[in-house]
């Protein structure tokens, strides 16, 4: 018996909603990333990106003038000037509230009062940012650091990407990780889909003995645990002399990926008319003719589904590459390796980190994109018709 509209409402809405909430926890981190990967590591520190349109009040680090700046008067050293414009780093002209003179106490003193410490060496900070600091005995060359809490206005800059993509040579060089990427994950895909689809099309179309066997370990292979391989693997490759290099980065991704690759593209073939394909040996035409103008047109779902599938796992692999792919000069370094050696060396610079997590799957977004109207027809008609 047929369901009724009434009855089936309920359930439309219960997808709907339950799409939109997926979606919206898929989007919520990565609108996070994207975010946080303009801003730098004090605003990051101060407030979530979700507050990064809003004014933050944040701790600033600054330092006064140092031994060449002071002057003696009547015995004692003195340095005047202004916190917030003099020198390189000074940021300009903000609303300060508080200051300290030590990292234990950052906000110790209220703007206008004078802060004694350290054998008589005293510190007055004003509004506006101008200061007077008095010392008994001769200051540092670098100056006193000071702390100063600070409401700072919302502000993006693309000065992480530059750090990122241009500043680093050898390990820390995210630019030349990123096309040692694409040099991996570009032909890992390619390669795969040729030999699968050759593959696919002789398992569903052409009669031979031992097919059915064939197919049996196809599946099989399924689910052999990739980590299981990796061993015996990358010692073949040593014994054959192609070692750890891309020729055997690609090899590894293709094997680990033609069994998927097989077993989805044969059901997709399997599935198309018989008619057109009779009809096309009627009229003369070899099997490779076949599979060159009628089934790869008429598979082009399927071939991108999987083409999705390989491009994200080997572009977001560390795995294989760490086993297949080391290089101590960073030469051949790809991105997921290259956050891990940014997360050992700069574990504290999250606006860097932010950036190159945002870089490593801003090009697999644009692929799922461009291609995700094929995913679910390929994937669909893989999983169902088989024969």
């Amino acid at each position: 018996m047929a369901s009724s509209p009434s009855s089936q409402a309920p359930l439309t809405w219960a997808v709907n909603i339950s799409v939109i909430f997926l979606v919206v926890l898929w989007l919520f981190p990565t609108l996070g990333l994207f975010v946080s990967s303009f801003r730098t590591a004090d605003q990051i520190t101060a407030s979530g990106w979700w507050a990064s349109l809003t004014s933050s009040e944040q701790i600033i680090q600054l330092r006064t003038g140092g031994r060449d700046a002071a002057k003696e008067v009547d015995g004692v050293f003195v340095v005047e000037g202004n916190i917030l414009t003099d020198g390189d780093e000074a940021p300009g002209q903000l609303e300060i509230s508080a200051f300290g003179v030590s990292s234990r106490a950052v906000d110790a003193y209220k703007i206008g009062d004078t802060a004694e410490f350290n054998k008589g060496k005293t510190f007055t900070l004003n509004a506006d940012g101008s200061y007077k600091l008095t010392s008994p005995d001769k200051l540092r060359k670098r100056g006193q650091r000071v702390f100063v809490t600070a409401v700072l206005p919302p502000s993006f800059s693309t000065e992480n990407y530059g750090t990122i993509l241009f500043s680093g040579t050898g390990q820390d060089n995210m630019a030349k990780a990123f096309f040692n990427t694409l040099t991996v994950t570009i032909p890992a895909t390619i390669i795969p889909i040729l030999i699968a689809a050759f593959a696919a099309y002789a398992l569903a179309w052409m009669e031979f003995p031992g097919r059915a066997l064939l197919i049996a370990a196809v599946v099989g292979l399924l689910v052999v645990p990739l980590q299981l391989a990796l061993i015996p693997l990358l010692q073949l490759h040593n014994n054959v002399g192609i070692g750890k290099g891309y020729l055997g980065v690609w090899l590894a991704h293709t094997g680990f990926g033609l069994p998927l690759a097989i077993y989805l593209l044969r059901n997709y073939m399997v599935g198309l008319p018989r008619d057109i394909i009779e009809n096309a040996k009627v009229d003369g035409a070899t099997d490779f003719q076949i599979f060159t103008k009628i089934i790869l047109p008429l598979s082009f779902p399927a071939l991108a589904s999987f083409a999705i599938f390989q491009f994200l796992w080997t572009w977001n692999d560390l795995l294989v590459a760490k086993v297949f792919l080391i290089d101590s000069t960073g030469q051949t370094t790809v991105m997921t390796n290259q956050i891990v050696e940014l997360l050992g060396t700069r574990g504290g610079n999250w606006e860097i980190l932010a950036t190159a997590a945002f870089i490593s799957i801003a090009v697999p977004l644009v692929v799922f994109f461009m291609l995700q109207r094929y995913l679910v027809r390929g994937l669909l008609a893989g999983s169902v018709k088989g024969g």
